[in-house]
C-alpha cells in the first residue's frame, strides 16, 4: 500500500498589520519560498490576514473600538474578492496545498477562520473556528457543528483548529473520530501578558499541539504568527499596553504521531518557514498502540454527540407546490417546493 510522503511548511512571521493587501504580498512570498523549497503544503498562522487584534487584550472596548473597528473590519478578507484570488492563484501558480489562518468577512460580521485550498486553487474547505476566546467574543462570532470537519485530499484526511480549540476536549475527539492524518493547529503569537497569565504562553500552548499529535496520531502542522515592533508601535502607546504585549512569541511546531517534534526551532523573535517531511505510514504504528476514537474507546461508557448541522440565522421557505394544473404566474416564475423536514 502506498501512503502518501511529502514535504510540509509552517509560517513563523509577523503580517504586515493591518494591510491585507501587503499582507497578501508576504503571504505569496512565503508561499514561494516554501514552493522553492519542495514543501507541498503550506500552513499559515491564526488570523494572519489581516493579523491578530491584540489590541482587544490591552483596553476596554470603549477606547479601541473607534480606532480598530472599521479598520479591521476593511482588510479582513472577503471571499471571492480579488484580494481571494490572488491567493487561490497563487496556491495554483506554486503547486501547493494551503492552509491560510484570516479574519473572514461574511456581511457585516468577522469569524476567525481557515481557508484551505488545493493546489490547483481551487477551495478544499472553509471553517471557522467554534467557539471566540474570551475578548475575541467582542470582535468574532462563532461557527457551528458543520466546522468540525475533516476533508480528503490528495495529501491525506486533512482538519484544523484554531488556538484554543486545542483546549477544548470534546471538539479534538470530533476531530479525531474522522480519522484525521493531518491537522492544523493555527496560533497567533505567545507575547502577550508575559509572567502574567502562564496558560496563554509557549509552554503550555506547544505542548497543545503536542498533545494533540500523540492523542489523535496525525502529523500537526502548528504555524505561529510573531508580533513585530511595528505592531507594537501601532497599539501600545502607555507603559502598561508596553509591559503586557512584547514582540516575538513566535513558536511554530511541526509535530509527528507519537509526538515527536519533527525539525529544529526558530528563534522566538526570528521569521522564517519550518519543514518537516510527513510520511502518512507511520500513523499505524501509533494507532496500533492507542486509538482513541477506535479500538482504545470504551463507547459502551462514554459516547460524544456531534451535531454537524450547518447553523443559519435566516432559512427561507415558500409554499408547496399547487397539486392542481399549473396557472400563469407574472413574469413565468414558479415558487419553489417546501424544504422536506430533512433538509432544514
Amino acid at each position: 500500500m502506498n501512503h502518501p510522503k511529502f514535504k510540509a511548511a509552517a509560517v513563523q512571521a509577523a503580517p504586515v498589520f493591518l494591510d491585507l493587501d501587503k499582507t497578501i504580498d508576504k503571504t505569496i512570498a512565503l508561499m514561494e519560498d516554501a514552493a522553492r523549497n519542495g514543501a507541498e503544503l503550506i500552513a499559515f498562522p491564526e488570523t494572519w490576514l489581516p493579523g491578530y487584534p491584540w489590541y482587544a487584550w490591552l483596553d476596554a472596548p470603549a477606547m479601541w473600538l473607534p480606532q480598530y473597528t472599521q479598520r479591521y473590519f476593511d482588510n479582513s478578507l472577503e471571499y471571492g474578492t480579488p484580494q481571494a484570488e490572488r491567493i487561490s492563484k497563487a496556491a495554483k501558480d506554486n503547486n501547493i496545498v494551503v492552509s491560510m489562518g484570516l479574519s473572514e468577512r461574511s456581511g457585516g460580521s468577522l469569524y476567525i477562520s481557515q481557508w484551505f485550498i488545493d493546489r490547483d486553487g481551487q477551495t478544499i474547505a472553509q471553517r471557522r473556528k467554534l467557539k471566540p476566546t474570551h475578548v475575541e467574543r467582542t470582535i468574532f462570532g462563532e461557527g457551528d457543528g458543520s466546522d468540525l470537519a475533516v476533508w480528503d485530499t490528495r495529501l491525506g484526511r486533512v482538519g484544523g483548529l484554531c488556538c484554543w480549540e486545542h483546549l477544548q476536549p470534546l471538539s479534538k475527539y470530533a476531530m479525531y473520530a474522522q480519522n484525521e492524518q493531518v491537522h492544523v493547529a493555527a496560533w497567533p503569537s505567545f507575547s502577550l501578558y508575559e509572567a502574567g497569565a502562564y496558560a496563554l504562553g509557549p509552554e503550555v500552548n506547544t505542548s497543545a499541539s503536542r498533545i494533540y499529535a500523540v492523542e489523535g496520531q496525525c502529523f500537526v502542522l502548528a504555524p505561529c504568527a510573531t508580533v513585530s515592533q511595528e505592531m507594537v508601535d501601532e497599539m501600545c502607546t502607555t507603559d502598561l499596553q508596553k509591559a503586557l504585549l512584547k514582540t516575538g512569541g513566535g513558536y511554530a511546531r511541526i509535530f509527528g504521531p507519537d509526538g515527536q517534534q519533527l525539525h529544529e526551532s526558530l528563534p522566538a523573535g526570528e521569521e522564517g518557514l519550518i519543514y518537516a517531511e510527513i510520511d502518512l505510514g507511520l500513523i499505524s504504528v501509533s494507532k496500533a498502540v492507542g486509538d482513541p476514537a477506535g479500538h482504545y474507546s470504551r463507547p459502551d461508557v462514554t459516547q460524544l454527540i456531534h451535531n454537524k448541522a450547518p447553523r443559519r440565522a435566516v432559512v427561507d421557505t415558500a409554499p408547496p407546490s399547487d397539486p392542481a394544473p399549473a396557472v400563469e404566474r407574472p413574469h413565468g416564475a414558479d415558487e419553489p417546493a417546501l424544504p422536506a423536514m430533512a433538509e432544514l
